[in-house]
């Protein structure tokens, strides 16, 4: 594809150097529907990236946003802080009622601010607050946000060294498979609770996420996690999951954590609960954990009305039936097929895969490759993004709803990339 390079001044010039992803894609876009996106002349790019996990149903989905349009039409109320609403209150029915009953989950909602990192700061004062303690477990090439307290669970060193100051009352541990199967599962975690010369303030809870999206798609094993659940049940730990990137479906079930058969006592949701990729935030609980008090954690846009709207759409149009989360295996296997047929082309280059649902990674022996990769598949008219701490991961996140010939499009122009970047580096 051939891209004549935009006039990029007023961004240069007037937008923060804190902008990122505008430098590996430097296009203007202008428009999207569906899996594709178009720059303002033109140019179509399939989308893998689906916002970063924020477009689960994908651009401008048709049915939410006529449930959108025909409720700003009627002049629905956009801003609510947390006063009672039309708008909110069928969100709350349908999740009930299309969600949580169906699993026999029985959780209390809580609207916090309506970012995902937001949700996460939630989570841990809510787990502070109930145990009476400071610290929080969480795991090596952890992310869960960029404020302050979600930073201090997360573990890459370059944000975290973004706080400007000592990030603590975090303590992490070895990730599943972290030594590459060479140490039994929570040893290290287990010992330092029964020593008590260990220095590890007893935790208030553990937060986790089944699939680290950020740190480069490491898949936990069911096994692992139902080890993780009954460990924090014995030692008097609340378990935290992080279900921001993948839940609402990314790995087929609605939440990430079904397969292993676990019941987290907090769990927090973004990105895709809204459906549009408009702002909006959970945080799940049992209900013996609401203690809070009015307004000890509040936000002025907690209250997204027209998130709640295309969120109760999103619901009833995909997860009322259970047609999607078959739809999404399938379509997994589907791009599992074709990785695992890349990685035995590019066996000298050391590839490897991993993943679950529409979520899945592809790493080679040099770091390097995965930025090759992404920036020759963007030449090729295909937005990827790398992960991991050394960006040496090539990350796969289609929309759910992407369809089979666009999916097989897409895999097409990964194994073309892929070929190319490795044949570069050769």
């Amino acid at each position: 594809m051939t891209i004549t390079a935009p006039d990029m001044t007023v961004f240069e010039s007037l937008e923060s150097e804190v902008r990122s992803y505008c430098r590996s894609w430097p296009v203007i876009f202008d428009r999207a529907q569906g899996s594709v996106m178009y720059d303002e002349d033109g140019h179509a790019y399939l989308d893998f990236f689906s916002g970063a996990g924020a477009l689960n149903y994908g651009h401008n989905n048709p049915v939410l946003k006529r449930a959108l349009l025909d409720y700003l039409e009627r002049d629905g109320v956009t801003h609510g802080l947390d006063m009672s609403t039309t708008a909110k209150r069928t969100f709350l029915e349908r999740f009930q009622q299309v969600v949580l009953e169906p699993r026999g989950l029985d959780y209390k909602v809580m609207f916090p601010g309506p970012t995902g990192t937001n949700a996460v700061e939630a989570a841990l004062k809510l787990a502070r607050k109930v145990k009476g303690r400071e610290s929080i477990v969480s795991f090596t090439n952890a992310f869960h946000g960029m404020s302050l307290g979600s930073l201090a669970v997360t573990g890459n060193s370059m944000k975290r060294a973004g706080a400007g100051i000592p990030l603590v009352h975090g303590t992490p541990m070895p990730f599943d498979n972290y030594f590459d199967g060479r140490v039994p599962d929570f040893l290290w975690f287990e010992r330092l609770l029964e020593d008590q010369g260990s220095g590890l303030n007893q935790p208030a809870a553990v937060i986790v996420e089944t699939i680290q999206g950020e740190g480069g798609i490491n898949v936990a094993r069911p096994e692992w996690l139902r080890a993780l659940a009954d460990l924090c049940k014995r030692r008097d730990m609340l378990l935290i999951v992080d279900d921001i990137q993948m839940g609402c479906g990314r790995t087929g079930a609605f939440f990430s954590f079904e397969e292993a058969g676990i019941t987290p006592d907090i769990v927090t949701l973004s990105k895709s609960i809204s459906g549009y990729g408009l702002p909006m935030s959970l945080a799940l609980f049992k209900p013996e954990l609401d203690v809070w008090e009015p307004g000890e954690h509040n936000g002025t846009f907690r209250g997204n009305n027209p998130a709640f709207v295309t969120a109760t759409a999103a619901l009833d149009a995909y997860w009322a039936d259970g047609q999607l989360e078959k739809q999404t295996v399938m379509r997994g296997e589907q791009v599992e097929t074709a990785l695992r047929e890349i990685c035995t082309a590019q066996a000298r280059a050391g590839a490897e895969y991993r993943g679950r649902g529409l979520a899945w990674g592809l790493q080679f022996i040099d770091p390097s490759i995965a930025g090759r990769v992404c920036a020759r598949a963007f030449e090729l008219g295909m937005l990827l993004e790398t992960s991991g701490p050394r960006s040496e991961v090539v990350k796969l996140l289609p929309a759910l709803t992407i369809t089979p010939d666009e999916l097989d499009e897409g895999l097409r122009t990964l194994t073309r990339a892929v070929s190319d970047a490795v044949g570069e580096t050769a």
